[in-house]
């Protein structure tokens, strides 16, 4: 795997996340080198969904109050139903989210976590994927959805589900080792 040592990465969650895709997210980015930041809405711990149930918890590093985008060099973005629907709503999450793709710094979104970037008014006239129920809420933000395992659009990466771990976190990894990635604010 390529290293990517001195990066630092923050992971945008709350309760309800899909569990293998944040704990897979944070083993592959550590794997490489990366110093991984849980960052959530509240300090404490959340939990994770796992399938059918309530999952496994993780710790929350700092909170979206204390996390700021200039200390981060690239943000993940799980999915879930829950989360993603949770952290749509909170003006703080948005503007965090915002910041990362401004700054033209990688963003990864997987499974329901696109509905963050719809939400931020990110995704017109970008190539992105999703979880295949969200796909008409993509297209109808302006996006061009691609039925595919993981989807970059100059540094914008979203990926399907679970199934897409492993393309997910390699293309996190190599766009974060390409740095910046000069956009515009949205796409014509």
């Amino acid at each position: 795997m390529t290293n990517i040592s001195n990066a630092k990465i923050a992971i945008l969650a709350t309760d309800g996340f899909e569990k293998s895709e944040l704990f897979e997210p944070r083993k592959q980015l550590a794997e490489a080198g990366a110093d991984i930041t849980i960052v959530s809405l509240e300090s404490g711990s959340i939990r994770s969904w796992d399938k059918k149930d309530w999952g496994e918890s993780i710790a929350v590093d700092i909170t979206l109050d204390e996390a700021r985008e200039g200390d981060f060099d690239a943000l993940v973005l799980p999915g879930g139903q829950m989360n993603p629907d949770l952290l749509r709503v909170e003006n703080k999450a948005v503007e965090f989210v915002t910041a990362f793709f401004d700054a033209g710094k990688p963003l990864a979104a997987i499974c329901h976590a696109p509905w963050l970037l719809i939400e931020a008014d990110l995704v017109q006239g970008r190539k992105v994927t999703g979880y295949p129920s969200i796909k008409t809420d993509l297209i109808n933000a302006g996006a061009q959805f691609e039925d595919s395992e993981v989807v970059v659009d100059n540094g914008l990466i979203t990926s399907r589900d679970p199934g897409d771990l492993d393309a997910f976190c390699g293309k996190i990894i190599e766009e974060v080792r390409e740095g910046i990635h000069k956009r515009t604010q949205k796409a014509a």
